[in-house]
This record gives C-alpha cells, sequence and structure tokens, in this order.
C-alpha cells in the first residue's frame, strides 16, 4: 500500500512534553514526517515509562533536547506503509523500543547488534538522519523505518508488549548472551524492578534457577509467589549473604542506583559473571582481587539489536512471560514520575494513550 495524499505533509501530532530540566511534562502539539517509502506509521496505543525518562526529562545524563517527549515502549496498530515496507501491513500490531535508526554500514549493524552502532539514534531527543529530533510515545502517532519496528505476537496484549521493548530486552538479552539461559543454572537478580521483575521472569522461563538479592525484606513474599523465584537473599544481612556465597553462576544487576559490588561478586561460583544492566550516574567501585581469585567477569549489557528483540518478544509470547503493570491514565503521568522515584510502582507503569490522550486545539 502505497502513501496516501494527505501524507506528502508532516503530519500533525500531539504528545506530552517537558519543556526544561524541571521535568514536569504538559500538552505539546507537533509534527511527525511524512510516511516514507520505507516507512511504518502506527497509531500509538500504549506507551510503557521507563525509569531512563525520568532520567531523561531532568537532564540527568546531559544530552536531552528540549522539548521532550519521552517513551521507547511504545505500542500499536498500524495505519499507514510506505510503497516498499515488505513486513507490515495496515491493522498489524507493533511497537518500537529504545532506537529507530543506526548506520546499516558498521560491523555492528553487519551482525544484528544496531544497539551497538556509534550512530545509533535513540527514539526521542536525538537527531534524525533528516536533521529533526526524534519524538518518543507519550504521543498519539508514530513513524519510524520498517526495520526498527517489532511485529507484536497475536497473544500478547499490547499494554504487557509495551515494557517488554525495553525492560524486557535489556535483561532477555545479556541472559543470551552470557549463557544463563540453560536449565540447571542458578541465576541472581540485583534489584526488583521493572527489569528486575522481568529478568526474574525470562531466567525462569529459560529454565534456570533465580535467586532474588534486595535491600528490601518485605519483598521476599512477592518474589516469590507472585513472580516464582526460588530463593530471597536480603543484601543488608551479613548471615544470608554469606550463606549464599559462591552459590550464583550468574547475576543480573538491574540496579540504577550506587551500590557496592563487593558483596556481589563474592555470591559467584568461580568463572562466574556479574552482568550489569542498570545505569547509576556516578562509577562503582570495582575491588579487582576477588575477580582474580575465581577468574569472575564484570560486565555490561545494553538492550538488544532488531533481531534479538523480535526473538525475546515471540519467545514471551510462546511462554507467557509479561510484565506487571500498573495502567495510567496520560494526566496521572508527572504524578507516576513522583511515584517512580520512590520506587512506588509494581512494577512498570504503562499509560493508556489510545483511550486518554486528547489533542489540544
Amino acid at each position: 500500500m502505497g502513501r496516501s495524499p494527505e501524507s506528502q505533509h508532516p503530519r500533525k501530532a500531539f504528545g506530552w512534553a517537558a519543556r526544561d530540566s524541571s521535568g514536569v511534562l504538559s500538552p505539546f502539539n507537533f509534527s511527525r514526517r511524512e510516511t516514507g517509502e520505507k516507512d511504518v506509521t502506527f497509531k500509538v496505543l500504549y506507551c510503557g515509562i521507563c525509569h531512563s525518562d525520568l532520567h531523561m526529562l531532568k537532564n540527568e545524563w546531559g544530552n536531552s533536547i528540549y522539548p521532550l517527549v519521552p517513551g521507547h515502549e511504545i505500542a500499536g496498530v498500524v495505519t499507514e506503509v510506505g510503497s516498499k515496507v515488505q513486513k507490515f501491513k495496515v491493522g498489524d500490531k507493533v511497537g518500537v523500543g529504545c532506537m529507530v535508526g543506526s548506520c546499516n554500514s558498521c560491523q555492528s549493524c553487519a551482525d544484528d547488534l544496531e544497539n551497538y552502532c556509534p550512530k545509533m539514534i535513540l527514539t526521542y531527543a536525538a537527531k534524525y538522519v533528516d536533521g529533526t529530533i526524534t519524538y518518543g510515545g507519550y504521543s498519539d502517532t508514530m513513524v519510524a523505518d520498517e526495520h526498527f519496528v517489532i511485529r507484536i505476537p497475536d497473544g500478547m496484549p499490547l499494554d504487557a508488549a509495551a515494557p517488554l521493548l525495553c525492560a524486557g530486552i535489556t535483561v532477555y538479552s545479556p541472559l543470551r548472551y552470557f549463557e544463563l539461559d540453560k536449565p540447571g543454572l542458578h541465576v541472581g537478580v540485583v534489584g526488583l524492578g521493572g527489569l528486575g521483575h522481568m529478568a526474574v521472569k525470562f531466567a525462569k522461563a529459560l529454565g534456570a534457577k533465580v535467586t532474588v538479592i534486595s535491600t528490601s525484606p518485605n519483598k521476599q513474599k512477592e518474589a516469590i509467589e507472585q513472580l516464582g523465584a526460588d530463593s530471597f537473599v536480603v543484601s543488608r544481612e551479613q548471615d544470608q549473604m554469606q550463606a549464599a556465597m559462591g552459590s550464583l553462576d550468574g547475576i543480573i544487576d538491574t540496579v540504577s542506583a550506587v551500590h557496592p559490588l563487593f558483596p556481589l561478586i563474592g555470591l559467584l561460583k568461580n568463572h562466574g559473571k556479574l552482568v550489569m544492566v542498570g545505569a547509576p550516574e556516578k562509577p562503582l567501585e570495582l575491588p579487582v582481587f576477588p575477580l582474580l581469585m575465581g577468574r569472575k567477569i564484570v560486565g555490561g549489557s545494553c538492550i538488544g539489536g532488531m533481531k534479538e528483540t523480535q526473538e525475546m518478544i515471540d519467545f514471551a509470547a510462546k511462554h507467557n512471560v509479561k510484565p506487571e503493570i500498573e495502567v495510567i491514565p496520560i494526566d496521572y503521568v508527572n504524578t507516576a514520575m513522583e511515584r517512580l522515584l520512590k520506587a512506588d510502582v509494581k512494577y512498570r507503569f504503562v499509560i493508556d494513550i489510545g483511550n486518554t490522550l486528547k489533542a489540544s486545539s
């Protein structure tokens, strides 16, 4: 299907944006580009709120561009496709995650690792190839190159699919790459927020035994009874940490605040891997001696490429892996940000864009 005549001009779009680093969001009219020959345009129905949205709103990483429309866990239904689009048609359920472009010519792109392309273009607050600034999913419509669009499987509700496009792939990718995806392995998950609860669910679905490591004893019941973890260790309790020493094949560390790594390295078996997926604002201290004594690794991982993201969401649909979500209207978004700052959400806010975002005149 080609473009309809009205799409020859930039289309009107509406969303919520922050105008400065106070981070307060309010209604915002802007334009999306016309549907190019390889573009997919879709009506946004749901958008997850990621912790990085909070960092970006307040320019805590120093790279924000205002006005800033956040959101990179975007799910909706295709309304138009460009003349050369092959993978999607009008009516398909689709999503866009953290990126909308890459160079297509480097080794990372050739290896289906667009997420590590030096010219990777973020879904919002970045410069697109045409020189415009990208705007995210706290908006009514989205236009993206088909290569960066994910097909959402039939069995996966759109509100649950949204957080998988960032939180889901962020933990699935390191489980696969660092080979913590085999039955019989024992995986630790540090932190039980948006990323952590997904790490528990994916590790269990991949066949691993899972121990949650948290500073909050009150999360034990839900970790085991609701999320399916096998055991729970309170990281502030010396005796519990001592009892778990040398028991884990790998750890997915989802904490985005400054925290000590030394106790976590002690939980690893020889050749164990501590993989960081949270992004603390300040550098962490890394004691080297415990790494030497057991040939242990500290690594990092950032989202996943497009091929792996599709694999992840297909796996999630097949194994019924869904995030725990709290669906909110758009006008609750500033309150949601305040609650997110206090970790007062189980475990991911998802904005009901389709039913609650109304364009202002």
